[in-house]
C-alpha cells in the first residue's frame, strides 16, 4: 500500500495493491466430486435454521480469486450444473478464525492435496498446490432470515441474523495446479460479464467489480 499526500499535509487512505497473473499460468486438474448437502434451496435453509439452533448465527467465509487475460481483471467462480455459480468457500467451524477457515474451504475446494486423482496431475508437471494468500477484507453481508436474501447491511429491524458472509480477496501465485471436484467447473469470468448481472451470477457476485474499484490492479 502507498499512501497520497492530500491537501493541507493530510494523508489520504492508502491504496491497496493486488499482482495479478495471466490464466495461462495456471494448471487445472480433477479430482473427486464434491456433492451438495442439499438437494434443493429449501431443504438448504431448512438444514441452516436447524443448525442455527444448535450453533447460533452462521459464519461463512469465500475467496475472491483473482487472474488476468488480456490486462483485463477476471474472477475464479465455480460452476455446478448450468445456471449456479459461487465463490471457492464456505461455512466456518464454531470458533474456527477466519483466516483459517477460509484456507481451509480454499483448499478442500481447490487444492490438490489428499486427492488421488489430482497427484498424478501435479506429480507430471511437477507443479505446486496453490498457496493462500489472503490479502484483505472486500466486503461483508448479511442473511437477515431464512431466506436466500443478502444485505450489506443488517436491517434496522434485525436483532439477530442468521448469518455473516465476508469476501476475502485472494492473490494468487505466480504458478501452482489446482485442482477442480470433477462435478464443478471452475471458469475465469471477466468483471465485465459481472457487471451488473445480477441476473446470472446473483446479487453478491455481479457487485464484485464495484468492490474491486478501490483495488490498483498489477499485471505481471
Amino acid at each position: 500500500m502507498t499512501a497520497t499526500p492530500a491537501a493541507g499535509g493530510a494523508q489520504l487512505r492508502p491504496v491497496s495493491s493486488v499482482t495479478l497473473y495471466p490464466l495461462e499460468s495456471y494448471t487445472f486438474g480433477i479430482k473427486e466430486p464434491q456433492l451438495e448437502k442439499d438437494t434443493s434451496v429449501a431443504s438448504r435453509l431448512k438444514r441452516m435454521e436447524e443448525t442455527y439452533g444448535r450453533e447460533g448465527m452462521r459464519r461463512s467465509v469465500e475467496g475472491v480469486l483473482l487472474v488476468h487475460q488480456h490486462n483485463h481483471p477476471h474472477v475464479l467462480l465455480l460452476q455446478i450444473g448450468n445456471t449456479f455459480f459461487k465463490l471457492p468457500g464456505g461455512r466456518l467451524l464454531p470458533g474456527e478464525d477466519e483466516m483459517t477457515g477460509l484456507c481451509r474451504k480454499l483448499t478442500t475446494k481447490l487444492s490438490p492435496y489428499g486427492s488421488k486423482m489430482a497427484a498424478h496431475t501435479v506429480a507430471v508437471l511437477d507443479a505446486q498446490p496453490p498457496h493462500w494468500e489472503v490479502q484483505e477484507l472486500l466486503s461483508k453481508w448479511w442473511r437477515p432470515n431464512f431466506e436466500t436474501h443478502f444485505y450489506p447491511y443488517v436491517p434496522p429491524h434485525i436483532t439477530k441474523p442468521k448469518e455473516c458472509k465476508k469476501l476475502y480477496v485472494i492473490e494468487l501465485p505466480e504458478k501452482c495446479v489446482f485442482a477442480v471436484p470433477k462435478n464443478l467447473k471452475l471458469l475465469a469470468v471477466p468483471l465485465f460479464e459481472l457487471y451488473d448481472n445480477p441476473q446470472r451470477y446473483g446479487p453478491i457476485i455481479s457487485t464484485i467489480p464495484q468492490q474491486l474499484a478501490r483495488f490498483n490492479f498489477v499485471y505481471a
